[in-house]
């Protein structure tokens, strides 16, 4: 994303939660509070969506700032509502090792003299509410974009598409974890499409398409990609969730193999003769560093790692030869080929 627009992006942002701290003055200190957790979650990351949205329109000719500023900001906000919630569904008080937005109402609860239980719930009530706002936001930054009436409901089924198909995976995603036996392959890339790749990537790169009013085959191309791109980064988030190393991630390396989460590397490893030796530690509540470095040997011995490591390359693989048309201008093909290959090579 050029500079000057990452630097417009977040001067928008600012702006909103500038002024809704000052609404939210008028109900309280713990609202404005609330609010000021809710801009700390939405900071501090890497803008991927945005940036998409903004390279897709000015890659396929868009010229008008103020009508993509806006849309990106509100694929940023839908994936900050997305993250506070799955924070609660996780029952996480950090993320990246940082208080999350249950976090710091934990810490405001306890300073404030709560009991556990009201601790729990002002923790649990400020992250639901600051989901929720942030989602409100991001259909309200959307609905007032000065489009007609047409180009406006296909944005807006765009962004319905990525909620509505974001549940459904969220909601397999916990699911999944009561099955006895592991999952497919094939129902595993399904969820992790659903969950990540739908909101992600492909409807902020389809968004920046339909505002920059590219072919229907533009648009279609850069759903492709983004599906294929989206499933190759959370095949690589998976892997890094058990092999990766935390202080680089942010990320516990017990949490995925302690919650039993239904990976592509645990697909992969029930296949094998290694499973019942691998078995035992997946969903292990207590599992120690000293077990987690078994299972991942035996991950690595059993050919899971290395398997999983191909699926995520090929389908990155996928996702560049969809670009090769002349729908896809070589400019934006150049910068979607470089995230491609970003999504599976990184560390992160």
């Amino acid at each position: 994303m050029p500079e000057i627009a990452h630097v417009e992006v977040e001067t928008e942002l600012q702006r909103f939660f500038a002024a809704a701290r000052l609404r939210a003055s008028d109900y309280g200190h713990h609202y404005v509070a609330l609010w000021d957790a809710l801009e700390h979650a939405s900071s501090g990351g890497k803008r991927v969506r945005p940036a998409l949205v903004l390279a897709a329109y000015s890659g396929l000719g868009g010229k008008d700032m103020s009508l993509a500023v806006p849309l990106a900001v509100s694929f940023e906000l839908l994936h900050t509502a997305f993250v506070i919630h799955d924070d609660v569904i996780d029952r996480d008080l950090h993320r990246r090792g940082v208080a999350n937005v249950a976090g710091r109402f934990t810490e405001r609860a306890l300073a404030h003299g709560a009991d556990d239980t009201q601790t729990g719930a002002w923790a649990t009530t400020a992250a639901i509410l600051a989901g929720d706002l942030a989602l409100s936001e991001a259909h309200r930054a959307l609905a007032l974009l000065p489009l007609d009436r047409e180009q406006r409901g296909r944005l807006l089924d765009l962004l319905d598409r990525a909620v509505f198909v974001s549940a459904a995976g969220e909601l397999a995603d916990v699911t999944n974890t009561v099955s006895k036996h592991p999952l497919s392959v094939e129902d595993v890339t399904s969820t992790l499409e659903q969950k990540t790749a739908v909101y992600s990537f492909e409807a902020p790169l389809m968004a920046g398409a339909v505002l920059a009013e590219a072919s229907a085959e533009a648009i279609e191309v850069l759903g492709r990609f983004g599906r294929l791109v989206g499933v190759a980064f959370q095949l690589t988030d998976d892997i890094l969730g058990v092999f990766g190393d935390p202080s680089r991630t942010g990320k516990s390396v017990l949490t995925d193999l302690r919650e039993g989460k239904q990976t592509a590397l645990i697909s992969y490893a029930g296949a094998t003769s290694l499973w019942p030796a691998i078995a035992p530690f997946v969903g292990k509540n207590d599992l120690t560093e000293n077990e987690a470095g078994e299972a991942r040997a035996l991950l690595r011995e059993c050919g899971a790692l290395q398997s999983t490591d191909e699926l995520a390359i090929d389908h990155a693989r996928r996702a560049v030869e969809a670009l090769d048309t002349p729908a896809i201008p070589d400019i934006l093909r150049n910068t979607l080929t470089q995230l491609a290959d970003t999504s599976v090579n990184r560390t992160r």
